[in-house]
């Protein structure tokens, strides 16, 4: 299952079920679990934890240290999580010590190519990330959310459950969850929709958060306003909550 021209350090771990393509190189300190495929010229750096089931297409960069200029070389860590598919030339970066010394990867994500994760990244499950979307360092995204081709996302930034990210955009603020923001110095175009109804939420459910929507960015009021119409006058279902409490810990700002 590896081929002769593979380099693989000794002190990497590397179940018997993985299968390792022509001159991939695998560094000590990597774990790379049961039914992952590396393929052909690829590089997996040190510290780094491939899950089960994985697809490394060639010539991808997992787990390089950070382009970050406070870096010293400390150890930090890259984990991926299972059935996370890395296509061609993405770059992974490893955590920094300001930023916990992880970067995280969640299951079942596509990095499509040219794909580039910053240290100290964090995603969910289910994300996709189209050609070319770059993460700056520290930044935080929700589950099956989905950041288009050539986004570039400021450091620090999160968004949130279930948005949607328009190509070609730029991210300096937070993004709500559920929502579709898009643009250089992206805006808000109403609730991700197509996403939701995908991922089966409710028709109810849709009705509460189309009205949360409104009176949160809609209506002229300021955010403390909105916020306190919302939950006197919106059903307090999860949804709703989740996107109320994401706007109250946001330090960086909410995009509008």
């Amino acid at each position: 299952m590896i081929h002769p021209t593979a380099i693989i350090d000794p002190k990497a771990e590397i179940d018997p079920d993985v299968n390792i393509g022509p001159y991939a190189v695998i560094a000590a300190d990597v774990r790379i679990k049961k039914g992952t495929v590396v393929g052909s010229h690829a590089t997996i750096e040190q510290y780094t934890t491939v899950g089960r089931d994985c697809r490394i297409f060639p010539h991808a960069a997992v787990g390089g240290i950070p382009q970050a200029l406070r870096f010293k070389g400390e150890k930090s860590i890259v984990r991926i999580g299972q059935g996370t598919v890395v296509r061609e030339f993405v770059t992974i970066h490893r955590g920094t010590r300001e930023g916990g010394g992880i970067t995280e990867i969640g299951k079942e994500n596509l990095l499509m190519a040219y794909t580039h994760i910053a240290h100290d990244c964090r995603t969910g499950c289910g994300v996709i990330f189209a050609n070319a979307a770059t993460l700056g360092g520290h930044i935080t995204i929700g589950n099956f959310a989905t950041i288009g081709g050539l986004v570039a996302v400021h450091q620090f930034v999160r968004i949130g459950d279930y948005a949607f990210i328009g190509g070609t955009s730029a991210i300096p603020k937070d993004i709500p969850p559920y929502v579709i923001a898009s643009g250089d110095r992206a805006k808000l175009f109403g609730l991700n929709l197509v996403g939701l109804q995908r991922h089966d939420f409710s028709k109810e459910t849709i009705a509460l958060l189309k009205r949360t929507y409104r009176i949160l960015f809609r209506m002229g009021l300021t955010m403390n306003e909105a916020i306190e119409r919302v939950k006197a006058e919106v059903e307090q279902v999860s949804e709703v909550v989740a996107i109320i409490d994401f706007i109250k810990s946001s330090e960086r700002g909410i995009t509008r």
